[in-house]
């Protein structure tokens, strides 16, 4: 059996947008309104994942129900 997961890329430093996937839209995170997207669409995703070098962004997306994805900054591109 197919397990369909969602990975939602996320490094902490943005170049044009400071902190980008922290910034607060229509009250939230940015990163958040992605995350609840794929856990509102658990008919078709199992799991979410959050791939991020970011300790804030872990914490975030931690609390709203992502696992994590430690990514080195070796290949964050910053």
């Amino acid at each position: 059996m197919n397990k369909n997961i969602a990975i939602i890329p996320a490094r902490g430093g943005s170049k044009r947008i400071p902190e980008k996937n922290i910034q607060l839209f229509g009250g939230l995170p940015l990163l958040v309104h992605s995350i609840q997207y794929a856990i509102a669409n658990s008919d078709i995703i199992e799991e979410v994942y959050v791939s991020t070098d970011d300790a804030t962004i872990k914490r975030i997306a931690l609390e709203n129900g992502a696992k994590v994805i430690d990514r080195p900054a070796t290949i964050s591109g910053i």
